[in-house]
């Protein structure tokens, strides 16, 4: 175990080297923070941090740099989360409040969060597998020919056309929405196929064709609306970082532009448990193309259960208190836009 001090000089070198962008030497970290050793200590204790993997030199200056090690350490045990001020708080709510539906929500956070962080923002539209009906609309366009409409609870609005095998009254129509409502509004979309499977047989002979069509059409959309979707945006903001790349950017573009990769980086953040933060730090990450990176990540929704995950991506020497309270805080905003649309 690192003692007391030795955590207070590996603070001090993740402060200076994030806000600096330079190696520090002893000399530079006795003068900026109250240390209350020599210099002397202190270079003793860089020794040893060193030693044990949590700095390193990057080339002959005297300065040192935190590796992926010591920057794991400062997130896990030195760093808390920054919290956004009153008036940062209000400017993510007035932003966020002007939304019209759900892409604009997600176009807004995905905005929001690489103003705020200056890294690549990636926000996950709300899975629907984790989402619930929250009604079934039916509208008659022509004889055999209808509208459905599927609203869930994370302010997702399908809609679909269905060719009817027969013409069919607005009579059988109302019957069938109420029917199909009073069974699957409320109720999860994975359950949505047991619930409805014998709706067709309580209908008259000459009506069940179609509503068997409706039915096929509703459980269709579910299944299509189960594929993740993301967007991702300030990818322009990796260019100030060239540096902290050891030879280009190029990689981790690469991998920002496979959606498979980043729903991963976000669903595996996903089992360390609902709503909790997850902050994954360079070779943790396991796609090579993301080594000199760190994603923060955290899940956002309604109540407790997270419907999706959004975050940031960014070299890994980044501001972790900042960026873990701007990631949080717009994921607070969007589960209350969610909770209220």
């Amino acid at each position: 175990m690192l003692s007391q001090r030795r955590l207070d000089v590996l603070r001090a070198i993740v402060q200076d080297y994030v806000g600096t962008e330079e190696p520090v030497g002893s000399k530079a970290l006795t003068e900026r923070h109250q240390l209350g050793v020599s210099p002397a200590t202190v270079r003793n204790d860089m020794a040893a941090l060193e030693e044990e993997g949590f700095i390193a030199q990057p080339h002959t200056s005297a300065g040192r740099i935190p590796t992926d090690k010591g920057y794991r350490l400062f997130v896990d045990k030195l760093a808390g989360v920054k919290p956004m001020s009153a008036p940062e708080r209000r400017a993510i709510q007035n932003f966020l409040d002007g939304a019209v539906d759900l892409d604009d929500v997600v176009g807004r956070t995905v905005r929001l969060l690489a103003q705020l962080t200056r890294q690549v923002a990636v926000v996950q539209y709300p899975s629907l597998t984790r989402s619930t009906v929250r009604h079934v609309e039916l509208l008659s366009l022509a004889p055999a020919r209808l509208m459905l409409v599927l609203i869930t609870d994370t302010g997702r609005v399908e809609q679909r056309m269905v060719d009817c095998p027969a013409p069919f009254g607005e009579a059988a129509l109302a019957d069938l929405r109420a029917r199909l409502n009073s069974r699957v509004v409320g109720r999860r979309f994975a359950d949505v196929p047991q619930l409805v499977q014998d709706l067709p047989e309580s209908f008259e002979p000459e009506d069940r064709g179609t509503v068997s069509t409706v039915l096929s059409t509703l459980l269709e959309t579910l299944v299509e609306e189960t594929e993740e979707r993301l967007m991702i945006g300030g990818t322009a903001n990796l260019t100030r970082f060239g540096h902290d790349f050891p030879l280009t950017i190029r990689p981790v573009l690469e991998a920002l532009e496979e959606h498979v990769v980043l729903l991963k980086l976000l669903g595996e953040a996903k089992e360390s448990g609902g709503m909790g933060m997850t902050v994954r730090i360079g070779h943790e990450n396991a796609h090579e193309g993301l080594n000199a990176t760190s994603v923060v990540s955290v899940g956002y929704g309604s109540g407790d259960e997270a419907v999706a995950k959004l975050g940031v991506v960014g070299p890994t020497r980044m501001d972790y208190p900042g960026t873990m309270g701007a990631v949080r805080a717009v994921a607070r905003y969007v589960g209350q836009i969610l909770a209220e649309s």
